[in-house]
């Protein structure tokens, strides 16, 4: 999908006015719509295709006199009954003061920005400020997220304290990976935004400088937040481990136990069956001997488990 947006906040269906102010947004471009955007201007193919590929990571590019920046942003993912979250990259790209945006799918994060014209239309007669604006809407993003997270969290352990199944550690595992790919993400893009503070690859102003200054507080606000869950539910999810692993224990115990109780009248039958001479053979008392000394048996074993505590 292609869109451009100019300074007075009109969408041009069409690429013939591009000029200083345009915004390109193009997310999940086909090969025509790249094309015609390489036809109309000279950027460069590369910074056009980088970040398309998902596995790029954040960095900061300049050739040219045109610059790229990527960063990764949120990307949830429902499946099902569970959810997880990833990270994808966002290219942002800025040449002859037109500012091209590059995504592989819709993110919310551009459609807030797209769906705010009037707001925007100032934000783009100054395209370090709209860059920086993005950053700061990224950071919030992620702490949106970030807070989710951590209610499906206390949802997932309070569903486990009712019931231990395989359904609610698969969750939290799930989790668990989109932590790690927040803390990945987050201390790369902190990486980006701490090289543009120089104002090497674009010129910044003081005001702009603060806009940056609080994109990289929101930023590190989310990192410390990464952290801190991830902490929490990789020490939540050993806890679990143990007791599920104690729990399997006392079972298999129990069952352990029951087995040599039954075992000892069996045993004691098992004598009685052979064909040879053993005590009480002639009493007609003899069953009830032989069962009773069974009974007696195993109730000094169940009392011996009881006081190990094996019952």
């Amino acid at each position: 999908m292609l869109q451009i947006l100019k300074q007075n906040g009109r969408v041009i269906e069409q690429c013939e006015d591009l000029d200083e102010g345009c915004w390109i947004n193009l997310v999940a471009p086909t090969e025509e719509e790249l094309k015609e955007v390489q036809n109309r201007l000279p950027v460069l193919p590369e910074f056009l295709s980088y970040p398309l590929d998902e596995e790029e990571t954040s960095r900061i590019e300049r050739e040219e006199d045109q610059v790229l920046i990527i960063i990764k942003i949120p990307d949830p993912r429902h499946e099902g009954d569970f959810v997880r979250y990833e990270t994808i990259p966002l290219g942002i790209i800025l040449i002859e003061g037109i500012i091209i945006t590059v995504c592989l799918k819709e993110t919310v994060l551009l459609d807030d920005l797209f769906s705010g014209r009037s707001a925007l239309s100032g934000l783009l007669c100054d395209p370090a400020r709209f860059i920086f604006h993005i950053f700061l809407k990224a950071a919030a993003l992620f702490l949106r997220h970030l807070r989710m997270i951590d209610r499906l969290t206390s949802e997932y352990e309070k569903e486990l304290h009712r019931s231990l199944r395989n359904q609610e550690l698969v969750k939290l595992l799930n989790l668990e990976k989109s932590l790690v790919y927040f803390n990945t993400s987050l201390r790369a893009n902190d990486l980006v935004m701490a090289r543009l503070q120089s104002g090497r690859y674009i010129p910044i102003t003081e005001e702009n400088e603060d806009i940056l200054e609080d994109a990289l507080i929101e930023n590190q606000q989310a990192i410390e937040m990464a952290k801190i869950y991830s902490d929490i539910l990789s020490g939540m999810m050993d806890a679990y481990a143990s007791v599920i692993s104690n729990n399997l224990n006392i079972v298999m115990k129990f069952l352990t136990s029951v087995t040599i109780i039954l075992s000892l009248p069996t045993l004691v039958a098992s004598v009685y069956g052979m064909n040879v001479a053993l005590p009480f053979q002639d009493s007609p008392h003899a069953f009830a001997i032989i069962m009773g000394f069974s009974l007696v048996l195993s109730g000094l074993v169940v009392f011996i488990f009881i006081r190990k505590k094996m019952l």
